[in-house]
């Protein structure tokens, strides 16, 4: 009887065991790790082939779109620096892509290359939609 009992523990440990696996490693392959321009400046050469998202903010007066509506070019600007990259994206733009917007772009980082090639581009939405403390000078305190 202890046979087969063994039997259903090695074949549930090997199991588990390659499920752990499988998702270790797809977390793994699928982590996008966040930089800002200036570390994007100061890794450089480190960061070439591999998946990065980069924060920053759209430069007013920077945005080309194409005529399907679909491919935008634009610099991103860090306020901290002078540092700039220019993005080109093709896909879904969010409404909330504007000037001066605070963007993340997501893609493989060529320094090689003049223009990081986005995959995904999201855009924060702006701060008038953030709920405002609001001032009740009738209020009590309840300590």
């Amino acid at each position: 009887m202890r046979i087969p009992h063994a039997k259903f523990l090695i074949a549930g440990g090997l199991i588990v065991a390659g499920l752990g696996y499988l998702m270790f490693s797809g977390i793994a392959n699928s982590m996008v790790y966040y930089h800002t321009l200036s570390e994007l400046h100061e890794q450089g050469g480190r960061l070439e082939g591999r998946g990065i998202r980069i924060s920053g903010h759209v430069q007013p007066g920077s945005i080309l779109r194409d005529s399907t509506g679909s491919r935008v070019e634009f610099v991103v600007f860090e306020k901290d620096s002078d540092r700039t990259l220019p993005v080109a994206y093709q896909g879904l733009i969010p409404d909330t892509f504007k000037d001066d917007a605070e963007v993340v772009v997501e893609g493989i980082y060529d320094p090689a290359s003049p223009v990081f090639q986005a995959g995904t581009l999201l855009a924060k939405c702006p701060s008038k939609y953030e709920g405002k403390a609001e001032e009740h000078p009738e209020a009590v305190s309840l300590e």
